[in-house]
Order: C-alpha cells, then structure tokens, then sequence
C-alpha cells in the first residue's frame, strides 16, 4: 500500500462519476421537456404523463437500496455497466411509444431500473476514496448533475425542434448506453483494488478513521432517530425539487414564455447548481455538515414564494438562481451527513435508503401538482406545499446531533 502514489486514482474516479451523474441526471430532469409533446399527440393529462415520472422516481428511490448495496460488495464497475445497458434501451423503447401503458412500463419501470445505477452508487463510491476533503470531492462529483441539467435540457429542446420527441429519444437512448458503459470500465469500488489508501487517511485522527470504517448496518441504522430525520427531510426535498423540475417549463411556457426559454430556467438551474454542490462540500468541510445543511434550506424558502408571483422572465431567471443554489448543495450533503452519522460500512445501503424517501416525496409531488393544475388550471396551491415542506425540512435538519451522542434505538 503506498501513501504518496504519483497519480491518486481517486480523481479519475471523480472525473468518471461526475460523468455518470451528468448523463444519468441530465436524461431524467429531461423529462418535462417532453411534456407537452406527448400531450398533445396522445391527448394525455399532465396528471397521466407526471404519474410514469412518479412511477420511475418511486421505482428507482426503491432500487437505490440495493444498487447502493450491490455498490457496496461488488463495486460500481458491476453496477453500472448493467444499469447503462438497461437505461439506454429505456429510452430507445420510448421512442416507440403508443399507448400510456407503454409510457408507464418504459419510462416508469425499465428507465428506472437504469438509472439506478447513478446517484447513490456514485456518491457512494466517492466517499470510500476520500477521508479528507470527502465535502469537497463529493460536491464536485455531484456537481455533474447541474453540468447535466446545463447541457442537457436544452440540447433535448433543440433536438425536438429540429427532430421530433421520438427521434430525439433515439439519440438520447443511444448516446447514452454508449457514454455509461464505457465510463463504468474505469471505476473502481475503493482504493485497496489499486493499491493505494483512501486520500488523506493517513492525517485523520484514527479513532474517527475507525469509527467510520465500522459504521452501522442499515438494520441498525433503521434504529436511531438520525435516519428517519434524514429520510423525512429527503421526503421533503425530493417532494419540492421534482415538483419544479418537472412542471417548471409547462408552467412557464402556460404563462406565454416559449420553450426554448422555458427550458433555459432548467440549465440555469444547472448552473448555479454547479457552484453550489463544490461550494456546499466545501464549507461544509469547514464548518460541518448540520449548519451548511440548514443554510441552504434556509435558503430555498426564500426562492420558492418568487416562484409564486414570477410571470416575467426575470423573475423566473431569479428563482432559477436562488432554488439552484439551495438544490446544488443539499444533494452531496445528504450524502456527507449520512456518511458522518451513520458511518461508511453500510453507506451504499444507509444513503440509498434516505434517497429512497426522497424520490417518494418526489413522486407524490409531481403526480400531485399535475393534478392539482388538472383541476385548478394553476400550479399556485402545489408551489405553496412545497414552502410549507421546505420549512418542515429546515426543522428536521436541525434536530440532526452528532452519532456519539445518540442511542441506536428509540
């Protein structure tokens, strides 16, 4: 085992997961794009159209507990190559969509199932190479979804215009199989398959070092009040994040914005989004993970009543900036806080599960707030659950305390 190597894998593992998430999470925040392309061949609901995106968040958080798992004993190599051979047919079959029971099997279950491959898995990996700067990697490898929802959204808007939905779809499914595939030959599950130490273990203290390396299984992390605080703010987060990530550009194309801008709302989330992953790790290295987890909370209470009053651009490119800011960070540090609670034995499966919580928030929220449009013709009641779940958010987090001081079992 060498401390010193001359190149320390960990950064490729860094460059290639933040790969990963930039396919995986700019393809799945693509999907309000299609929206009301679909609706308007098929004559759907955006109630109909939001459940399949409901179904694949569910699906997926679920999954996110075994993939997290599957990463955990086998390595991401493993889990990706398979997850990005699945999710590229996925959406190759949406391409060939008839029929809403189609949508629902392709969108809702086989997508799913590939995109599970992503986010925990990844975060995951991450956190097993570095002990020290672990904040600031973690927030840069999750920085890949806002470079994602950057490129991504409005390339699928481009696509449509020049193309149409069905083709576009064929060459999302295609690029991406050939980009996750191809990218999971180079990962690796921890440092000891290479030969060299996590980076910075040799500088930790060695009583966190050990505390870490033992961590809680996830049986017993279903038994401290840490886990279900971190759940039930994920649940929160997932309901808000999906809400606006799925209707923001209906919403805005409703109020006469056209689509190309409408869809530039999603990358300038993207890019502010960028910023503050890095940022969020970063301070949260410096001063912990609970007071960076309550600032940017905090921090989307102040943009979600913008959104509420927003009908001209400028409002809506301020919203975009305030809710990237407050959305970037919280992802890389709901992986960090799980890290530092509950430890990395089981981090895969503990993460996972937390992620899980977070994509049914998410689930009911974008199902519920295209109904809510279906019978109200506006988005102003689902826009104000999401202030309310943003403070109850903002409490639960702060209730979070450090694992020495709490009992395993309520």
């Amino acid at each position: 085992m060498r401390k010193s190597p001359k190149l320390f894998y960990g950064y490729i593992i860094v460059l290639v997961t933040s790969l990963v998430l930039l396919v995986t999470q700019g393809t799945f925040f693509s999907f309000g794009i299609f929206f009301k392309p679909l609706a308007e061949d098929f004559g759907w609901t955006r109630a109909m159209i939001a459940g399949a995106f409901s179904l694949c968040s569910i699906l997926q958080g679920l999954l996110f507990i075994l993939t997290g798992r599957l990463n955990d004993r086998f390595g991401p190599r493993v889990v990706m190559t398979a997850c990005g051979f699945i999710l590229g047919a996925g959406y190759l079959l949406m391409s060939q969509i008839e029929s809403v029971w189609q949508l629902y099997l392709y969108y809702g279950v086989i997508v799913a199932i590939g995109m599970s491959g992503g986010l925990v898995p990844m975060l995951s990996t991450v956190s097993r190479w570095f002990v020290k700067r672990r904040g600031l990697m973690t927030g840069i490898v999750s920085g890949g979804v806002g470079l994602g929802l950057v490129i991504v959204p409005p390339l699928t808007n481009w696509l449509i215009s020049i193309y149409d939905w069905r083709t576009s779809y064929i060459i999302i499914g295609s690029a991406s199989l050939v980009i996750l595939v191809l990218a999971a030959q180079f990962l690796k599950r921890d440092p000891g398959q290479v030969g060299q130490l996590p980076y910075g273990e040799g500088e930790a203290e060695r009583e966190e070092s050990g505390s870490e390396a033992e961590g809680f299984s996830l049986w017993e992390a279903l038994h401290t009040s840490q886990f279900w605080l971190l759940s039930l703010a994920a649940f929160c987060f997932g309901y808000y994040l999906l809400t606006v990530m799925t209707h923001i550009v209906p919403h805005a194309t409703d109020l006469g914005i056209s689509a190309a801008i409408a869809a530039s709302f999603i990358a300038i989330i993207g890019g502010v989004d960028i910023i503050s992953r890095i940022m969020g790790g970063g301070i949260a290295d410096r001063i912990g993970y609970k007071p960076a987890y309550q600032a940017f909370w905090g921090l989307v209470i102040v943009a979600f009543p913008i959104l509420l009053i927003a009908r001209e651009v400028w409002l809506f490119y301020l919203f975009a900036v305030l809710f990237g800011l407050a959305y970037g960070a919280k992802v890389a540090l709901q992986s960090i806080s799980a890290a530092e609670l509950l430890g990395l034995k089981w981090h895969g499966a503990i993460f996972g599960t937390n992620v899980f919580f977070g994509f049914i928030g998410g689930a009911i929220g974008s199902v519920l707030s295209g109904y809510i449009f279906d019978v109200t013709g506006s988005y102003q009641l689902a826009f104000i659950i999401c202030i309310i779940l943003s403070v109850v958010g903002l409490v639960l987090v702060s209730l979070l305390k450090p694992i020495r001081n709490i009992k395993r079992e309520f």
